[in-house]
């Protein structure tokens, strides 16, 4: 994709910061149509620059156990464990990283025995080499957050 024009990173920064925005807001402080701005999101959409919509939760304070757990890989087994674990529920989101890890999974768990049978599960995957958790235990802050 070529570089953005400026109300485009605009428009993404602002979702970034409030997916639920309207876009008749942004129009307004960009000084286009709300046509102008469905499109331009449109095309961020199709393009796959904008890849979804979420809310941000405190699991803990649902009593739910959340965690980056950092995975190391055989390079041979890659694509298999990547395949696998998107199947599972529980990985919110598989990040292919150039750091300490291959492989770093955002994991979402109703409590502690079910991410350590989920680790487990992991461990145990062909070409597995190893399994970095690391649980959050706070929110410190998210941009644009409340937090």
């Amino acid at each position: 994709m070529r570089t953005v024009d400026r109300k485009t990173m605009r428009i993404i920064e602002m979702l970034r910061r409030n997916a639920r925005i309207p876009k008749s807001k942004i129009a307004e402080e960009l000084g286009i149509t709300e046509t102008a701005v469905r499109k331009r999101i449109k095309g961020l959409e199709e393009k796959g620059v904008i890849l979804g919509y979420r809310a941000v939760i405190d699991y803990r304070k649902l009593n739910m156990v959340y965690s980056f757990t950092g995975i190391d890989v055989e390079p041979g087994s890659l694509l298999d464990v990547m395949r696998e674990l998107k199947k599972i529920e529980q990985v919110d989101a598989l990040y292919l990283t150039s750091g300490d890890h291959n492989l770093i999974a955002e994991i979402i768990c109703k409590d502690m025995a079910e991410l350590e049978e989920l680790h487990n599960r992991i461990s145990q995957l062909k070409g597995v080499k190893r399994i970095c958790p690391a649980i959050v235990t706070e929110i410190i802050t998210i941009r644009d957050s409340k937090k």
